[in-house]
């Protein structure tokens, strides 16, 4: 299996003619994490968006607009002057060319909009682990580092393959266990007892 892509480091600034990824995002990440900053993630990878994410939106001159905001459990964002915007199922490039033509509807002259992904939506590992439950996603998380963050193992555990749903999808998938096999937020890992 192919391990899906993950996003990395950056922004997308969505402006009335193009859309562009700012330059040199690994030191931008650096000066964020100097300064304890949590690290935005591009945009610019069409990350979609999910119940519980927590973006930061910034409107360019408009501080008083500006902030940081959850996708609610309606999918939604709740922001100032134009109210809710859908999110949820919804890449943070077209939100962030939504919420700027929304914007350009009579409230603001030629808005330039940019979106972050700070916090991710969590995880969920089930199954022969000593601590299930719900964890929270980091970028690059792989199913052996779940595992870990849930202490660890069973002695009864399946350490040849596991199960996981993907969010917004209804069936299981089967996927033998290899060290770089990722975990996308809003997984449902399940680790299967082995067969004696």
């Amino acid at each position: 299996m192919t391990a899906p892509r993950t996003a990395t480091p950056g922004t997308t600034t969505a402006d009335p003619a193009t859309t562009t990824t700012a330059a040199s995002p690994a030191r931008a990440a650096v000066a964020r994490a100097e300064a304890g900053q949590a690290t935005p993630v591009s945009a610019g990878n069409d990350y979609t968006l999910g119940v519980a994410d927590k973006v930061r939106v910034i409107i360019f001159d408009e501080p008083s607009l500006s902030g940081e905001f959850f996708v609610n459990a309606n999918g939604r964002l709740s922001l100032p002057l134009i109210g809710d915007v859908d999110a949820a199922g919804v890449n943070t490039t077209s939100l962030a060319a939504t919420i700027q033509e929304k914007l350009a509807d009579g409230y603001l002259r030629q808005p330039r909009v940019s979106i972050d992904v700070l916090t991710f939506r969590p995880y969920y590992i089930l199954g022969e682990v000593n601590k299930p439950g719900e964890y929270p996603y980091s970028s690059g998380l792989t199913v052996l580092n779940a595992v870990a963050t849930a202490e660890g193992f069973t002695y009864r555990a399946s350490k040849k393959s596991v199960v996981i749903k993907h969010a917004g999808e209804s069936t299981e998938e089967k996927v033998d266990l290899s060290p770089d096999l990722r975990v996308r937020p809003g997984d449902t890992i399940r680790i299967r007892e082995r067969l004696f």
